[in-house]
Parts: structure tokens; C-alpha cells; sequence
């Protein structure tokens, strides 16, 4: 390769692979391509790994973002041929093998995607604007934040009705964040607000499906339905959110709820990656990168049907991103010795969610 003196990231004779994501697929890969004697470049928008699993837990005040965020140069510190550099990425360029991102170009003999997925708003332009997503560190802070701030302004509210809007958490999702999230009523206000009336509390949680969990069993929506209503958390299904406005959400419904703390997680979408030629994106963005050999996608960004347990693509899990990791790193290690590339299987270990401490 021809060297290009950009990021700081000296030339060698080895070969260059480029990982975008330092989420669980991108460290997968990378830990699983430590032994292996090339040159290994990430490139995060971030300085560090989020165990996004305890995200909730900084959002509902449990946990501090030191407990749940691990910077990428301790978690390699001391690797050989490992360079981290923060940038966001603009484009790709695979006629010339250059990925082009804030700090600069590099090029790379191998660029692997595992850049993940944001928030999905569908196209509600307020909710967008108003809504706390949850989808990173600087989200979950904003949650905390914005609730505790609400809970000291409806400390001097000067009527009930503004006390309740302050105090009425509305959560948009029945997945996993959002069922775990509707933990907070249980430990934030009785712990640090033990003045303020709770029967001026509600938090609703809002899915526009029939059961919550839908990705589970119907056991387990079930199980996890009782144990939310138990611990005083409004679960309404079959409504959809279409509005928001003057600190009220609207519903397909009609109905409406007073709110100053309205919660977003709904649905994730990817990002698409300029210079890449890829089919039409499917649900979600996600995507397939045909028509290469030396990209590849994994983790929530990618997308296979050639896995026919999965007609719709593989689940947006950590574990499946784990898995993907470690077979690409066997895959190009196979390569490196002339081997053929094994297509990818993934054997589902189960799924978990969070519906409290100790659920």
C-alpha cells in the first residue's frame, strides 16, 4: 500500500484492518484478531466501550457511568500493532480502499462495519425534538438529568397539575429498555423525595403491540407484564404515540398524558455508509455488503437471510454481535492461509431482559 499520512497510523508491511465500532462486534473481532500479525486500526466516535446492557441503570440514577463505560486504551492497553483514533466516518472509498472519516483518510486491505444503530423516531418531528432517547451514555445522563430536575421543580409546584406533568415518566417501547427503564418509580422518588406525595407519580408504559417483549415468549411477556403492574407501572397496549406537544403526549387513541419527561425507545434504525453500493436497505436500514471481499458488516448493522432460521435477519443482541465477531476473525484468519471463508450460523443461547433488580 501506498502510505497515506493521515490519523497518525504509521505504514507497514503488514496487513491493515480497519474496524468502525467499538461496540461488542467491533471488540469481538478485534480481541479475536490479537494473535494474528497484522495491523488492527478502530475507529469510534467515542474513547470507550459502553456495556450498553446497564445503560438504564445510569438513566434511573443506580448506576455512574464509570461502572457501565470502559475506555477503549485501557481495555488494549499494551497491544502490539493497535491503534485507536476517535473520528466519525464520512465515506468510503473501495476502488482506492480508503475510509474517510473526521481526523482524516486511512487505508486499510480489510474495513469491517460494526457501527450499530441509533434511535428511530419514525418520522414524528416532535418527538425528535422533545423525546429522550436512550441509546448511549450522554442519553442516559440526559434521562437522569431531566427527571430529577422535574422531580425538584415539582417539589415547589404551586398546583397538582403541574406537580403530576413534573413527576409523569412516559415510556415509549415495550421492548427491553423501555420495560427496564420503568424501574426507576421503585428507587429514584421514595429514596431522595420522601416528601412528595407518589400518589402524584405515574409512569406509563406505552407499546404499540399487543403484549410487551414481543420478541420473547408469550410466557415471558406475560410474567414480565404482572411484574411491571405489580410494581406500579401503567402498561398500555395497542397505542401508538402520534404527537407531542405543550408537555402532552397524544395517542392514536385520542388519549392524552400530561408529561414533562417523555422516554423514546421505540425502535433503532442504522446509519447508511456513503461509497458502499449495497441493495435496498431492509427494516430498519440495516444493510448487506455484497460485491466485496474485503468489507464486511456485522453486529445490529448487518443483516443475512442466508441463515434460513432467520428469514427476517438475526436479532439486534449483543450476543449475536459477540458471535459475528469471533466467526469474521476466524474467516479472515482462515483466508490469511489460503482457506476458504465458513458462512456464518448463529445458535441462539437464549434471551434475557431486565425487569428490575433481581427479575
Amino acid at each position: 500500500m501506498t502510505p497515506i499520512m493521515a490519523l497518525n497510523i504509521p505504514h507497514t508491511s503488514k496487513k491493515r484492518i480497519v474496524v468502525v465500532g467499538g461496540g461488542f462486534a467491533g471488540l469481538a473481532v478485534i480481541r479475536a484478531l490479537r494473535r494474528t500479525r497484522c495491523q488492527v486500526v478502530l475507529i469510534d466516535k467515542h474513547n470507550y466501550h459502553m456495556f450498553k446492557p446497564l445503560l438504564y441503570q445510569v438513566a434511573s440514577s443506580q448506576l455512574n457511568v464509570g461502572d457501565i463505560a470502559f475506555p477503549f486504551r485501557k481495555i488494549f492497553n499494551g497491544w502490539k500493532d493497535f491503534y485507536f483514533r476517535m473520528a466519525y466516518i464520512e465515506s468510503v472509498d473501495p476502488t482506492r480502499k480508503i475510509l474517510r472519516t473526521t481526523a482524516g483518510e486511512v487505508e486499510y486491505d480489510y474495513l469491517i462495519l460494526a457501527t450499530g444503530c441509533v434511535p428511530n423516531f419514525f418520522g414524528i418531528d416532535a418527538v425528535k425534538r422533545e423525546a429522550l432517547a436512550m441509546s448511549n451514555i450522554t442519553d442516559a445522563l440526559n434521562i437522569r438529568n431531566r427527571v430529577l430536575r422535574n422531580f425538584e421543580l415539582a417539589v415547589t409546584a404551586a398546583t397538582d397539575a403541574e406537580r403530576v406533568s413534573r413527576l409523569n415518566v412516559v415510556i415509549v417501547g415495550g421492548g427491553a429498555s423501555g420495560v427496564e427503564i420503568a424501574e426507576m418509580r421503585r428507587y429514584v422518588m421514595p429514596r431522595d423525595y420522601p416528601r412528595l406525595d407518589m400518589s402524584h407519580m405515574h409512569i406509563y408504559l406505552v407499546e404499540g403491540q399487543d403484549r410487551i417483549l414481543a420478541a420473547m415468549s408469550e410466557k415471558t411477556s406475560a410474567e414480565a407484564l404482572d411484574t411491571l403492574k405489580r410494581k406500579g407501572v401503567e402498561v398500555l397496549l395497542n397505542k401508538k404515540m402520534t404527537d407531542y406537544r405543550e408537555g402532552q403526549a397524544f395517542f392514536d387513541d385520542g388519549e392524552r398524558i400530561p408529561t414533562c419527561n417523555l422516554v423514546w425507545t421505540s425502535g433503532i434504525k442504522c446509519s447508511t455508509i456513503e461509497g458502499i453500493d449495497q441493495e435496498k436497505p431492509e427494516r430498519g436500514n440495516r444493510n448487506r455488503v455484497r460485491g466485496y471481499d474485503d468489507i464486511f458488516a456485522i453486529g445490529d448493522l448487518s443483516i443475512m437471510h442466508d441463515d434460513l432460521s432467520y428469514e427476517n435477519g438475526h436479532p439486534q443482541l449483543a450476543r449475536v454481535a459477540i458471535s459475528q465477531g469471533k466467526h469474521l476473525a476466524k474467516n479472515l484468519m482462515s483466508s490469511f492461509r489460503g482457506k476458504e471463508m465458513k458462512p456464518y450460523r448463529y445458535r441462539n443461547m437464549g434471551v434475557m431482559a431486565t425487569g428490575g433488580r433481581n427479575r
